[in-house]
């Protein structure tokens, strides 16, 4: 398995803890259990956005610039909504 690929599945796998995370949060019965996911999740995406950006870097995550015009457009449309 090449870096690339281990870091697709690192990045896959870190998604997937942080939707657990995120349901456990959401789902938590009381204060505690809920401030204990929640903490969990945070530390998730800091290590989901850590992987991105050393993926990003190397160019193994090209993302595209949006058009300023669609963004603006998108805008209107839920302003006027």
């Amino acid at each position: 398995m090449n870096d690339k690929s281990l870091m697709e599945n690192l990045l896959l796998l870190e998604k997937g803890v942080c939707d657990l995370f995120l349901h456990g949060t959401i789902e938590s019965p009381t204060d505690n259990v809920h401030q204990t996911f929640n903490t969990a999740l945070s530390d998730a995406l800091c290590m989901q956005d850590t992987i991105y950006d050393k993926m990003a870097a190397k160019g193994w995550y090209p993302a595209e610039q949006a058009d300023q015009n669609k963004i603006t457009s998108v805008k209107q449309k839920f302003l006027a909504q």
